[in-house]
């Protein structure tokens, strides 16, 4: 029973991940596909760059929360151990990196791990949230923060003695740095696009 209801809820949580938000919101209210914009991806930033910032907070907030509710199902169908909740946040992780209704083809999951973080530990989610808003005001690039926070995250785990935390958050170094690998090349070759705040920004647009 135990084994059929697990396997159930892994299956949902990957499916909730895997809900194309960026690709229909831009299909029907702006009649465009995002993957042939900008930098292709599904994600907030370059929803926010090619449909504008409504429909970015939108992308934004049903991907945050995707993670969030697949992190809770074990909670809410009492499934067991609190730990369980990484498991299932993993799968809603995978499923919007992975997803199974866009030939597996989908976006960095930065939001979504976000919002996984928020449900599983809130003081753990203020710690992330402190870690990365500060790190993107100064480089002014969302990529370059994930790479960056998400390492600080990984440490920062280490200091609440979870271990299945800390083992989940090196997982999320692991596909992030993966899922970044066209953005790396192009912190490289300096040109990664910049969100229009912050530090960095403001001295680019000031010496060039």
């Amino acid at each position: 029973m135990f084994a059929l209801k697990f396997a159930s809820l892994f299956i949902l949580a990957y499916l909730i991940g895997s809900f194309p938000t960026g690709v229909l919101v831009g299909k029907i209210f702006f009649h465009k596909d995002i993957r042939k914009y900008g930098s292709g991806n599904i994600g907030t930033t370059n929803t926010f760059r090619v449909l504008g910032p409504l429909a970015g907070i939108i992308v934004f907030l049903v991907d945050f929360f995707k993670g969030t509710i697949a992190t809770l199902l074990p909670v809410l169908f009492h499934l067991g151990p609190h730990y369980l909740s990484l498991i299932f946040g993993l799968a809603a992780i995978l499923g919007h990196a992975f997803p199974i209704f866009l030939k597996f083809k989908g976006g960095k999951a930065v939001a979504t791990s976000a919002g996984f973080l928020l449900g599983y530990n809130v003081h753990f989610f203020l710690i992330c949230a402190v870690i990365f808003f500060p790190i993107l005001f100064i480089t002014s690039m969302v990529s370059l923060t994930s790479l960056i926070s998400v390492v600080l995250i990984f440490i920062a785990s280490l200091f609440f003695h979870d271990l299945a935390l800390s083992i989940i958050s090196g997982l999320l170094v692991v596909l992030i740095y993966w899922s970044h690998r066209s953005n790396i090349i192009r912190l490289k070759h300096h040109q990664e696009n910049m969100v229009p705040f912050g530090l960095y920004y403001w001295y680019y647009k000031k010496h060039h």
